[in-house]
This record gives structure tokens, sequence and C-alpha cells, in this order.
């Protein structure tokens, strides 16, 4: 008689758990009532994380979880959770902490047997199907037989995953200094790689906001070899395969050291953080390169990952269908010879030089992944034609490109909405828009900031987690706060509507209300609100996107000025110290960190603008790189501190201040930005 299985993930919206809502493993989903019923019964809990445009976490799929032997062995001795990592970060940061501790090293999928507790006991990443089988064997049949043993290892893993997240509270006096920041960088720089960019090792990931502190740093101390070695790194990224030439956008990091083949997967938080790096980067020089990742990423957002709702999607699969029907990591994106030269034609000798069909573009079985060598000034002189022209051919070449991949089948596309990515790309395009000043880029910007207020926020003040489907749901977690808030501060500085301003204060209290931690001044991943993980973490270091402490210290450090509230501003000022010790070991996982320590180190701006052109100067004033200010703006009277009792109805006045001393308003920009450069 054939197991007649129960999966419950079919009532699920997440896409990476409905991915396995078919397979005969009685998978659920994680919630109280499943892990009631492991202590009911004192079954293992097996949990398995992954998220929908994990590679591996198809393989195991398809190896394992689609096959009934397996699954036997899986629904017999365990209860099976099935855990999207981007839906539930509070649980995915619990077991995969308890992997760094059993193994040293971690990834997705992510496999852990915990007790019926949910203290884990053993965790893994991939395993083909017949290893699997013996680690569930050999686990299960040690619970029943020796259960001690696996619950004196429970202990031993508790009591190190309550030591990895401990905030050791730094009693002595706050001191920021340039002195300790050069220290830090020195020590990072070893790591650098001066000759293709990034970190001198594979695979390389992009890490955005290592690479804005640094431009900012190198920026702020003219320190010009710094700065040479951010250009040639977002240089090596943007020719890099790593970056879609012909479609737009990031993948997730690239295998080798030139930044050639990606893991193919697009994730919105990359390229969200990107834009806002490659335009910072336009600013200081404008590099023209720049500018087109910026035009080419955003376009490559709003055509493929943006809801009619203004929301933005999640990812985009790395696998799709090849011409045999079979998925396959980057048939999608990849080219070979043969189509190339049908396509292009006469213009194919050309194309192959730019884009190296050559043994350096080469990738594997006959295909090419497009990747760049020579700057275009460089590759125009070579062939001896002009600038005009060869743009022509560019846009010609990518235009037919695209129709033709348009044609394919597409990689599957996670289409949940999460409030914190969403956040970041609120950011970007606001930061694009800062610096472009292309109007399309504002109403997009303001109309997900519409649907974040509309369809994310609740009337307690809170914040949901994750949107489909019509579905808002999960409480939210301190990274989607430290995000919309971050995004609206920027959204009042770039319009001057303060319902953005005071939205980022009411979702600031809401914070202090439900996630502070008095005993360190830090704030936990999760809300007083939710049901208890094994342990209440705080997420401080930074990673691919930035810690929630540290966007949310850079958030009250601004908040404070602008509400005149010295709580906030003490609060920045002691989490940043809390974490100073860790910093100068590991500089590159506290970027975010010591960008906020920039603002303490050097002189930072209030600047108040003031009168009917107000809308004016600030476009004016977005056209030089300043790091080191925050804007307060106003056309008319206005109660905000920065902007109390300095409105005159017959002229525009710009006030740079410095810890809430001003220096004598002027009627120009290039006068406000001589000031500060004095």
């Amino acid at each position: 008689m054939k197991y007649k299985y129960t999966n419950d993930l079919i009532n699920e919206t997440s896409p990476y758990l409905l991915q396995h809502a078919h397979n005969p493993v009685d998978w659920k989903a994680w919630n109280d009532d499943v892990l009631a019923k492991a202590k009911a019964e004192k079954k293992l809990i097996l949990i398995s994380i992954g998220y929908s445009a994990c590679h591996w976490c198809h393989v195991m799929e398809h190896e394992s979880f689609e096959d009934d032997l397996v699954a036997s062995v899986m629904n017999k001795n365990y209860i099976n959770i099935k855990v999207d990592r981007e839906e539930r970060p509070d649980v995915d940061q619990v077991y995969m902490n308890a992997i760094q501790i059993m193994t040293g090293s971690g990834g997705w999928p992510l496999n852990a047997v915990a007790l019926p507790d949910g203290r884990p006991v053993w965790a893994g990443t991939y395993f083909p199907k017949n290893q699997w089988l013996s680690f569930l064997e050999q686990i299960s049949k040690l619970y029943y037989k020796e259960p001690e043993k696996l619950y004196t290892q429970a202990d031993k893993v508790e009591k190190g995953l309550k030591s990895i997240d401990i905030v050791k509270i730094n009693k002595d006096q706050p001191k920021f200094d340039t002195e300790f920041i050069e220290i830090a960088v020195k020590k990072w720089s070893f790591m650098f790689d001066h000759r293709l960019g990034g970190l001198n090792r594979a695979p390389k990931f992009m890490m955005p906001n290592n690479y804005h502190f640094l431009l900012r740093f190198g920026y702020q101390t003219n320190n010009q070899e710094l700065l040479d070695y951010v250009n040639l790194t977002l240089t090596k990224m943007a020719y890099g395969g790593l970056y879609d030439q012909i479609g737009g956008g990031f993948s997730r990091y690239s295998v080798d050291e030139k930044w050639h083949v990606p893991h193919f997967e697009k994730m919105l938080y990359d390229n969200a953080q990107l834009v806002s790096l490659y335009t910072d980067a336009y600013l200081i020089d404008a590099n023209e390169l720049y500018k087109n990742v910026v035009e080419e990423t955003l376009q490559f957002i709003k055509r493929e990952m943006t809801t009619h709702e203004g929301a933005f999607y999640s990812a985009l699969d790395a696998d799709s269908l090849n011409e045999q029907d079979q998925l396959e990591e980057g048939a999608f994106y990849v080219w070979n010879k043969e189509a190339l030269k049908a396509i292009l034609a006469e213009d194919f000798d050309l194309f192959s030089d730019y884009y190296n069909i050559n043994n350096y573009g080469f990738w594997e079985h006959g295909n090419y992944v497009l990747i760049r060598k020579d700057d275009d000034d460089a590759f125009i002189k070579k062939h001896g034609i002009t600038q005009k022209d060869f743009n022509n051919k560019k846009n010609s070449w990518k235009s037919k490109l695209l129709d033709v991949r348009n044609i394919r089948p597409k990689p599957r596309l996670d289409d949940k909405i999460l409030t914190s990515w969403n956040g970041l790309m609120l950011k970007g395009y606001i930061d694009a828009y800062r610096v472009f000043q292309n109007d399309e880029y504002l109403e997009i910007a303001l109309k997900n900031a519409s649907f974040i207020s509309n369809k994310l926020m609740r009337e307690d003040g809170g914040l949901n987690h994750t949107y489909k489907d019509g579905i808002s749901k999960i409480n939210g977690y301190m990274e989607d706060y430290a995000s919309i808030i971050n995004a609206f501060i920027a959204l009042y500085e770039n319009t001057k509507d303060t319902k953005w301003l005071y939205k980022a204060r009411d979702l600031t209290s809401y914070a202090f209300d439900h996630f502070y931690d008095h005993s360190s001044s830090m704030f936990f991943f999760t809300s007083n609100e939710d049901t208890s993980l094994i342990l209440r973490s705080i997420e401080y270091r930074d990673n691919v996107i930035p810690g929630s402490n540290s966007i949310m210290a850079k958030n009250l450090f601004k908040l404070g000025y602008y509400f005149d509230n010295n709580h906030y501003n003490k609060t920045a000022m002691i989490m940043l110290n809390n974490v100073k010790y860790e910093i100068q070991e590991y500089a590159s996982g506290y970027s975010n960190w010591l960008d906020l320590m920039l603002n303490f180190t050097n002189p930072y701006y209030e600047i108040a603008i003031v009168g009917p052109d107000a809308d004016k100067k600030i476009k004016e004033l977005n056209k030089t790189y300043i790091p080191n200010k925050l804007i307060a703006v106003s056309t008319a009277e206005s109660k905000m501190p920065l902007l109390v009792n300095r409105y005159n109805p017959d002229k525009t006045l710009i006030y740079v201040c410095i810890n809430k001393a001003c220096k004598l308003p002027v009627l120009e920009v290039n006068q406000a930005i001589a000031l500060m450069k004095k």
C-alpha cells in the first residue's frame, strides 16, 4: 500500500515553499502548531531552509525530496519543516549560526535536525541522496537508542548560540577618530585585489556597503589610491559577466576572480544597493559607465521586478529550461557562437571583440558569458569608428539579443514582496533621482512608498514582513524597520514632504517600544510580540546587506538632528561604541558602522534650505558629492527644529550648520558648498 503523505505547503504563499508542495515529504511550514506537535509526539524535527533562487536547493529537491524512499524515511522519523529563509530570516539566523558552530561553515540548502524543543543537534548543507539517507537513519537511530548523547550535543550548541550575538557593552567613553578608521582600512587592504578589483580570492561577492564606505572614506581623506581601487572594482564588476550586459542588473556573485561567470540568480537586494553605490560613484567623477549601469539596472527592475502596484519582487532564479527542456543554471543568459553569428551577421566580429567571444569569455559546453575587457574609448580607437556609430551599434546589439533572449523560457520569479528589500530598492530609486534628476525615478519611488504605507504598515503602527497575492503577513523584523526608516528619510530630503519624515519617526518609536534592548542600547532582530525561538538575537554585523543595527544607528543619528532628540543621538553613539573594538579585527564586516563613524570624525553638516526656490536649490546642491550632510527643506514656515523662524517669502536662504551652530545664511548653492569646503 502506497503511503499517503500530507504535505501542507500547498496552503502557503512563498514561491519557495510552493516549489516543494508536491514532494512526497510530509512538509509543514514553520508555525507554533507544528512545533507543539513535535513536542507532543516527542519526534525529532528536520528543518530544511532555502530560497527560491537557490540552485543547490533545487538539486537536492530533485535528488532527495522528490524520491519516495527518502520521503518515507523522513516521514517516519521526523517532523519535517520547510522554511523560506527570506520569509523567516529569524529562523534561518538561528540554524545558520548552529551550523557554523558545528561545522565552521554554512550555506543553502541548510538542513538541520533538532530535538522536539527545537534545539539543533546536527546540521549540514547539500547532500547527495545516499549520504542524506545515511545521515537521517543514523541520527534517528541514535535518538531512540542513546538520546542522552543528542541532549548533551543540544546543550553545547545552545550555549554556543547564546554566545554568538551577545553584544559586549563598551563602558569606555565614546571616542572616534580618523586614525582608528585608517588602521582598520589598512589591515583590510591586505586583502584587496589591485589587478581585478574586489578581494583577492574567488568566489567574489560584490558587497556594496563595503565599497560605499571605502568610496566615501577615500574621497573625504583625499586617498587617491583607495579611490582608484574602488573605481577599479566598480569598473571590473560592470565589465564582467556578473553584470547582465544585455538586460541590465547584477547576479549574486561570480565563481571566478575576474567577475566572469556568475551564480546566475538576480536578487533585489544586490541590485538595490548597487544602484545607490554606482550613483554616488558617478557623482564624484561623472563616469558614463556608472550612469549606464544605473540606467540599465533600473530598466531591468522596472521591466522584470516591479508589480502593477509599485512593489518590487524578490528574485529571479539561476535556473531556467534549456533547449532540451531541462532546468539548467544560466541557460537564459548564455550564448553560443553560431547563434550570435546568425543574429548579428556582419557585426559579429566587432561584437565578439567587444564582448570576448573567445577564450577569455568562454564558459563551458560551447557557451559564452559576455564579458568586457576594454573601455569604450580604447575600443573605438582600436577599430577606427566614431563614438556615435559605436553607441548605435551597441544599442542595436543589445536590442536584438534581448528580443531573442525574451523568447527563451524565463527563469522562475520569486514574486513575494519583502518589506526590507523594498526599502533598499526604494532608497536606490531615490538616490538615482537625487543624482540623475530623472522624474520617472521619483514617480516610481513615490508609488512604492505609498504601497509600503498602504499595504505593509498596520493600523497599530507596525510593519509586516511580506506581501503576496493581496495578503500582508508575518510580523516585521528589525531589518524591515531600519530599511524603511532609512528610505523614508531620503524621500523627505528629496521631496520636502514632511509626511515621510514623520512616518520615519513613528516607525522609530515603534521600534523602541518593541525591539529595543535597554541593557545594551541595541535592537533585537525580533519583536517582543513574536513567539520566542531558542534565543532572541541582535543582528549587528554587516554582510551583503548591512546589519539592521548599523542601519538603525545611522537613522537615529539623522533623526536626532531633525527632531532635536538627544536620546536618538546618544543611542546612535552608544551603539557605535559597543561594536568599536570588533571593527578593527574584521573591518569588512562593519563597513556600515565605519560609515557612521565618519559622521563623528569629520564635520557633519546640517543644511537647511528655506524659501520659495527650495526645490531648485536642492537639485543644484545634489549635483555635488557631500556624503557628510543631511538636508532639511521647506518652501513655507515650518516648526521643525532646523527650519523654525528661518522662512523669508522674498528669498531662498541656505543655512550650513554643524552641531546646531550655523554660519550666516547664503543665497547661492556654490556659496554653501564653499562654506563646507572651508
